[in-house]
């Protein structure tokens, strides 16, 4: 949290108010009369100050705020730096801002409320910042410890999984993590789309600049725009102040666009733009300027038939599948069922008081095995919660889980390989069932099989006596 801050103004009246406003609240304030003795206190005592305020004219023959915020951010490129200025422009502000100011705040009747509450929004984003700073630590160091990490890369990043398929998405996450291009990221709800991304910047050259994550589909197009791109004061109704959109948030770093196969064609065109010249125009602004930007894109949809029916634009599709990383649904890879189901079980026991660390047994083993998962890892880890939450035998139970999981279950494989053999026969039958309303036709026809074959299983394993009653 800011508490140690540098001013520089050369109106003694200003910089004594704003000095005496300041540690009013219990900040430290060193003040100075000139941007260049600022400059020299963070040269001497950098890494004992948290904000930097400085005046955007400090009189003849002295540098301006900007230049002196230029040399700051050369010298210390992480310090947050608000500009103040008793002749404000648009164009001045945006120059501030580009150049990496935390905020642009006008000399008024109001300036120290102004100051106070931009110094108060700016110590809630680095506490923000340093708490997730000490969670990638956690996220590391509990990494080192877990035994079902295929490599180093997925280690950092809590990518769970033993599969050849998983192993493969990592490596191939792993190669691109560099290369400043775009990629797209493909799969069904709650595989796991965000943590890829994440482990795709983090685990490369960009890992030290912002992650920005924004998902499409939660804003409405007008929102999305003024989102990703941000907006002058006034550009809109209840614009009542200038902002800074996603893309600039995330300069030097990678966004994160989830769902982007739910925007409009005119969002996708601005898109397309920012990422082929690097250029953002904020909403209501007549200029645009530069970013450097990777944008990892992610969608559930299938994107080439949404192309064919004119809802996606196929030039931003070219450009985003530089990379395509395809995530496979979880009844795809159920070797990681396991592995995940213990690993959120061993979170949740670190998260929760008073929850037990417990194994799973041979019959819950079974059911989550057999079970589709079309909530995929997100559903599982649900699952696997619920299960450590409400257990109260020695370990976790076939009824510890979700009903929908252990209604499609079938019998416990106890008689080895015929006995998982019965088993998965019946939970094909089961589900192809319930996904017809009990239509025997039609769920013979969902399994490929006759009519006839379809009535041999079905009287074997006795499903009419399970058939719900109309």
């Amino acid at each position: 949290m800011p508490s140690r801050i540098v001013i520089a103004d050369d109106q003694p009246e200003i910089r004594e108010a704003l000095q005496e406003t300041l540690e009013a609240t219990g900040r430290e304030v060193h003040a100075c009369a000139t941007g260049v003795q600022a400059l020299n206190s963070l040269r001497d005592n950098a890494s004992n100050i948290d904000l930097a305020i400085l005046d955007l004219d400090f009189g003849e023959g002295e540098p301006d705020g900007l230049e002196i915020l230029r040399l700051i951010k050369d010298q210390v490129p992480d310090l947050p730096v608000i500009i103040l200025t008793g002749k404000g422009t648009v164009e001045t502000a945006v120059t501030a801002l580009r150049l990496g100011a935390a905020d642009f705040i006008e000399k008024d009747f109001y300036i120290e409320d102004r100051l106070e509450l931009s110094v108060e929004k700016l110590e809630r984003v680095l506490a923000v910042a340093d708490e997730n700073a000490r969670l990638h630590q956690e996220v590391k160091d509990l990494g080192r410890e877990n035994r079902f990490y295929r490599d180093e890369f997925g280690k950092r990043y809590q990518v769970v999984g033993t599969s050849p398929a998983m192993t493969q998405l990592l490596q191939q996450a792993e190669r691109i993590a560099s290369i400043p291009r775009p990629a797209l990221i493909l799969g069904e709800p709650g595989t796991g789309k965000e943590l890829v991304a994440a482990a795709i910047h983090y685990g490369g050259a960009r890992k030290d600049r912002p992650f920005v994550k924004v998902n499409c589909a939660a804003l409405s197009p007008h929102l999305l725009e003024s989102e990703l791109f941000g907006h002058e004061k006034g550009a809109f109704t209840g614009a009542g102040d200038a902002r800074t959109g996603k893309f600039e948030a995330a300069d030097g770093g990678t966004l994160f666009l989830d769902e982007i196969g739910n925007t409009s064609a005119e969002f996708q065109q601005n898109v397309l733009r920012a990422i082929e010249y690097q250029e953002v125009q904020r909403v209501g602004s007549a200029a645009p300027f530069k970013v450097d930007v990777r944008v990892i894109a992610a969608t559930n949809a299938d994107l080439e038939r949404e192309i064919s029916e004119g809802r996606f634009r196929q030039d931003l599709y070219d450009r985003l599948k530089f990379e395509v990383l395809r995530i496979s649904p979880l009844r795809e890879r159920r070797e990681d069922i396991q592995p995940l189901a213990d690993h959120f079980v061993r979170e949740i026991v670190q998260e929760v008081p008073g929850v037990q660390e417990r194994s799973f047994s041979k019959e819950a083993g079974w059911a989550m095995m057999s079970y589709e998962w079309p909530g995929n890892v997100r559903e599982l880890k649900f699952a696997a919660e619920r299960a450590a939450c409400v257990a109260t035998g020695t370990d976790l139970g076939i009824d510890d889980l979700p009903p929908e999981v252990v209604n499609e279950a079938g019998t416990s494989p106890d008689g080895g390989f015929e006995g998982q053999l019965q088993a998965f026969e019946l939970g094909l039958l089961r589900r192809a069932l319930r996904a017809t309303n009990w239509n025997q036709r039609k769920a013979a026809a969902a399994l490929d099989l006759t009519y006839d074959q379809f009535r041999h299983f079905y009287r074997k394993h006795g499903l009419n006596k399970e058939k719900p009653s109309s």
